[in-house]
């Protein structure tokens, strides 16, 4: 199973979301990926989302690369999350064929509010988010188990 994190340039939310799941998940044969709707080209994790995956997971994406949506990626996963309802939305009315699977990682696990962006914020500000992130994918995490039954 591949699950998509997108948020609008790949360099905060949906790659912080893709580590914390792929670092916190122990369901076999799941694997998250990340894109952005709207990246600029050439453009690497911002340098607080860096940080703070290396403080909390001990790893190094600092040459990681925005990576662009395309419709390959959205057919090839199971489930597309979006950090907002209007990027589901928006991608639910691109992609009608594939909507059943497009939702927002919060409204996903019954949270009201969107992930917030820190893009261009201080430190503390990507702190918020990530955490929020973190307290997402691990209800995110315990509705998959849910589902399969584990």
């Amino acid at each position: 199973m591949e699950i998509l994190f997108v948020c609008t340039g790949n360099t905060c939310r949906s790659c912080m979301a893709e580590v914390i799941f792929n670092e916190m998940s122990d369901i076999e044969n799941i694997k998250a990926y990340s894109a952005g709707i709207s990246i600029v080209s050439g453009s690497k994790t911002s340098k607080n989302a860096v940080q703070l995956v290396k403080d909390n997971f001990n790893l190094d994406i600092s040459n990681r690369f925005a990576q662009q949506l395309l419709p390959g990626d959205i057919k090839k996963s199971n489930l597309i999350l979006t950090m907002t309802e209007y990027m589901a939305e928006v991608l639910k009315d691109t992609f009608p064929k594939e909507k059943q699977k497009i939702f927002s990682l919060n409204s996903f696990v019954n949270i009201s509010k969107d992930v917030s962006d820190p893009f261009g914020g201080n430190v503390e500000m990507y702190q918020r988010t990530f955490y929020s992130l973190k307290k997402s994918i691990e209800l995110l995490i315990s509705k998959l188990k849910e589902d399969s039954g584990k």
